[in-house]
């Protein structure tokens, strides 16, 4: 391992890394806070500037897959698709089987400059979630609890809200509704032979509700749907703990536009469209851990480097003087102090950016999807 690799995996720098991300997100979010008088004065102002805040915090997370790991992602798509990203408003359809799925999503959409406009549907549990849920809040993203009955009306409601939406927007969909397990996939196959549908090897049966809903409220604002399915050479499983301490992952990603007018209308039609989609996105994937590839011409759109100044931004205005309060510790001789400073300090620290990374861990987030104990449990 050489000298670099040895100092991304080195504590201290991950702690002041986790640090900076912390810090900038409570600052960040408390000037989300006083931009809300913006809203009933001029709402359009205040999602440019919120667009631009949230930006700021995401993009210090993909300054960590792009720059700190130097993970590469490289996309399979035709001329005419490559030539519309990003210049439209889109739903993207994601596959869901890896910690950092999301991260690549977000590599993409700052790459093609949609990153701080794009939008999820957020399980309402991340709403409570610091710097995550809050940041969310103010950027109009829809939270719902996957119980139809209560989420109807506040689904409606904020995907109609972004009709008008300034800046071009991605809405990322993960429509098997949470993270790909042995377990989850053998559920979901026992659904798909009791209605009758074909068996998905690589993915979990697709929930169609959200999709449906999400086209029907956007039609007119949208203007294609992108499939994107997700994988990795080499067999490779990335974590979020693998990439901040600078592990390196090489990710290919095909992506597929479907032109919103060529979807069906009929609710039950787009949901049996949507499952031929999940159906084509199996044989993708079957087709590339036979010979490692998607089919297509590849190309990597070259990672900017506006993620990297803007992390730097935050390390200047917020290291300096925390390594100045730690000299004047130093200085001070206190045994008691300098005791606290080596050793609570960083652990409060440690805790927190910790249970930051456990909201994204495999074992820790999704849905049940079915498991009756693990619904009790909860």
């Amino acid at each position: 391992m050489g000298l670099l690799a040895q100092l991304k995996t080195h504590f201290v720098l991950q702690l002041l890394m986790g640090f900076v991300f912390v810090v900038s997100g409570l600052i960040i979010n408390f000037i989300q806070l006083l931009t809300c008088v913006l809203w009933p004065i001029n709402k359009q102002l205040y999602r440019k500037i919120n667009t631009r805040l949230s930006y700021s915090l995401w993009s210090q997370l993909v300054m960590l897959l792009e720059w700190w790991s130097g993970t590469e992602c490289t996309l399979f798509a035709d001329q005419a698709t490559a030539d519309k990203l990003g210049k439209e408003h889109a739903i993207i359809i994601l596959n869901h089987n890896y910690e950092i799925d999301f991260l690549c999503g977000w590599t993409i959409c700052e790459r093609y400059g949609v990153l701080g406009s794009s939008k999820v549907l957020a399980k309402h549990e991340l709403l409570k979630v610091p710097l995550i849920g809050w940041t969310w809040y103010f950027l109009e993203i829809v939270f719902c609890k996957r119980k139809w009955e209560e989420d109807r009306d506040t689904v409606f409601r904020g995907l109609n809200r972004l009709k008008d939406y300034p800046e071009f927007m991605w809405f990322l969909l993960y429509c098997e509704g949470t993270r790909f397990t042995e377990k989850k996939h053998q559920i979901s196959m026992e659904v798909a032979e009791s209605k009758g549908l074909p068996k998905l090897k690589y993915h979990l049966l697709p929930r169609t509700k959200g999709f449906t809903t999400t086209l029907k409220c956007l039609k007119g604002t949208v203007s294609a749907v992108y499939d994107v399915t997700l994988n990795f050479r080499d067999h490779q499983v990335p974590t979020l703990l693998g990439i901040v301490n600078g592990r390196k992952y090489m990710a290919d990603m095909s992506v597929r536009r479907f032109p919103v007018e060529n979807i069906p209308e009929d609710e039950k039609e787009c949901a049996d469209w949507l499952h031929k989609i999940y159906q084509e996105k199996d044989a993708l994937q079957d087709l590339y851990h036979k010979e490692g590839t998607f089919p297509g011409p590849s190309f990597t759109q070259p990672r900017r480097c506006w993620t990297l100044l803007n992390f730097f931004f935050w390390a200047a205005l917020l290291l300096s003087p925390l390594i100045n309060f730690a000299c004047g510790v130093a200085v001070s001789g206190s045994p008691l102090l300098i005791l606290g400073f080596i050793c609570i300090i960083p652990d409060k620290s440690s805790i927190a950016i910790r249970r930051l990374i456990g909201v994204t861990e495999v074992h820790k987030t999704g849905s049940s999807y079915g498991d009756e104990g693990a619904k009790k449990q909860n």
